[in-house]
């Protein structure tokens, strides 16, 4: 007898079906039984053999048979321990020669521990979106990833403690209650944090609304203890709630690195990722030998904040180029190609100088010339290209900060950034990726910022001034088109380019 049990693989954070074929194998009277898994299987696939065998006698199946397994499609890799459940429902059938009519409706994944309990697995939400875009009716799984399943609507979920539970389930002996989806997508987070704890700069505070409301990348620049990383923490306060799609993108990249479960089954609130300036290539962009997600995926739909970014290795810095213009980011290594999202509004801060007081009133800087150069030529000129605003964060006079003034909350920033969104959300429907200003494309450009023929050598004037590139008359059309939405504007004034110019005042070369 061949017993068939329908089972998925994760690839990148995308999953696809593995069917798992069990058969009866005839070995001599004199050798041991064994089992045989072909497939291409990695080592943990391939060490499932004696963790089934002794779970299935741990929950009182009889295991004596030898088995050949064959995991189809033969020529996909499969990773992990996540095909011991099914093999073991697989083996169970074959032992008692049972045809189990409603096994082809299910998708089944569980790592066995060796008293026949469930252990979770990773990229669950991967393999549920998988199941239903199959076509299945069900997915039966380990009862500590039932709640991160349940995320998927129009799927039943079923979590089981332990093999014996699964089988019965599935033999109708002893049915499971299905989990009910418990997420409300639309609830706004609770942050720890709020724009009303910060005082004055209400130049930056307009910058990051702007950037929120477009999805803008923006860069502060400014001295030691201006608040620089406050604002840039607070970003995600003012960002609108995550969409049910938005999250469901999210949680997958956080499943596939087995960072969900329990309290945490699901992501919340947009990302928020701030990895330290020692951090390797593989870290920030993703790789290593199992290929992962790094952090710009990790901050998919969220924040990636770099602080002190000239001291970020070059290299490292130039892997950005890719991911922060195509939304995503392919990686290839022997063992395979993968491609993981990394759509993420890039905040970075520095300092001036190396001292950190170029430019202060109140601190002399105490750097010569070469230094000074040599700091600032650490970012290459096409990653400030692609860099939307670049705003100076001033030193907060000591009578500001002890004002008892009344600051804007983040809540009503993020009321007028929702509404600029919307307006997005609107003129972009149809346009599979693009969700806000900043995802715009040449050609959508064209027919959603149109400038007058003032407005246009107001702009020409700009670009020969400062020496703009191309792309950066692209980012200023943008960031423009923004300011206009957050004004209610359904046209791109001169002022709503002036202020986008000036958004830029930090990138200017010098005037000619």
């Amino acid at each position: 007898m061949i017993a068939k049990v329908c089972s998925a693989a994760v690839q990148g954070v995308e999953a696809q079906l593995v069917e798992v074929e069990v058969g009866t194998r005839v070995v001599s009277d004199a050798s041991p039984p064994s089992n045989i898994i072909v497939g291409l299987p990695d080592t943990a696939v391939r060490e499932s053999s004696e963790r089934v065998k002794t779970a299935l006698l741990a929950a009182g199946f009889f295991a004596g048979n030898s088995h050949i397994i064959n995991l189809a499609p033969a020529d996909l890799r499969k990773e992990g321990p996540s095909f011991d459940l099914p093999i073991a429902i697989g083996m169970v059938a074959c032992a008692l020669e049972v045809n189990l009519p409603d096994l082809v409706e299910y998708l089944i994944v569980g790592e066995l521990s060796l008293d026949g309990s469930l252990r979770p697995v990773k990229g669950v939400l991967s393999l549920a979106v998988a199941a239903k875009q199959a076509g299945k009716r069900a997915i039966l799984l380990p009862a500590a990833n039932a709640e991160e399943a349940s995320l998927i609507s129009g799927l039943e979920v079923y979590g089981a403690q332990n093999l014996k539970a699964a089988w019965d389930h599935l033999a109708g002996q002893d049915q499971l209650e299905p989990v009910k989806q418990k997420v409300n997508f639309s609830a706004t987070p609770d942050y720890a944090v709020d724009f009303s704890e910060v005082k004055g700069q209400a130049v930056a505070k307009r910058s990051l609304e702007i950037a929120a409301a477009g999805g803008h990348n923006v860069l502060l620049s400014g001295p030691p203890g201006t608040g620089k990383s406050m604002l840039a923490q607070r970003i995600p306060t003012i960002l609108p709630p995550l969409s049910e799609a938005e999250a469901i993108e999210t949680t997958k990249v956080y499943s596939v690195r087995g960072l969900t479960g329990g309290d945490a089954s699901f992501v919340k609130e947009r990302p928020y990722r701030s990895p330290h300036h020692t951090i390797s290539e593989p870290g920030l962009i993703g790789g290593g030998s199992a290929i992962s997600p790094g952090e710009i995926s990790m901050a998919h739909n969220g924040v990636l904040f770099l602080d002190e970014f000239p001291e970020f290795k070059r290299s490292t810095l130039e892997i950005l180029r890719q991911p922060l213009e195509d939304g995503e980011v392919t990686i290839s290594r022997a063992s395979g190609t993968l491609t993981f999202p990394s759509k993420f509004i890039l905040a970075a801060a520095m300092n001036p100088c190396p001292c950190g007081y170029y430019g202060d009133v109140k601190m002399q800087c105490k750097c010569n010339p070469y230094q000074l150069e040599n700091y600032q030529n650490r970012l290459s000129g096409p990653i400030m290209d692609r860099i939307d605003i670049h705003i100076t964060v001033p030193r907060v006079d000591y009578q500001e900060l002890r004002m008892e003034t009344v600051e804007e909350s983040s809540a009503t920033i993020r009321e007028r950034v929702v509404r600029a969104r919307k307006i997005q959300e609107e003129r972009y429907r149809g346009q599979a990726g693009v969700y806000c200003n900043a995802h715009a494309s040449g050609k959508l450009l064209k027919e959603h910022c149109r400038l007058d023929d003032a407005t246009h050598a107001m702009l020409e004037r700009s670009m020969e001034r400062f020496g703009y590139s191309g792309r950066a008359h692209n980012r200023i059309i943008k960031l423009a088109r923004t300011i206009a939405d957050l004004n209610g504007s359904s046209q791109i004034s001169q002022a709503h380019v002036m202020e986008a110019i000036n958004l830029r005042s930090n990138d200017r070369k010098a005037e000619k």
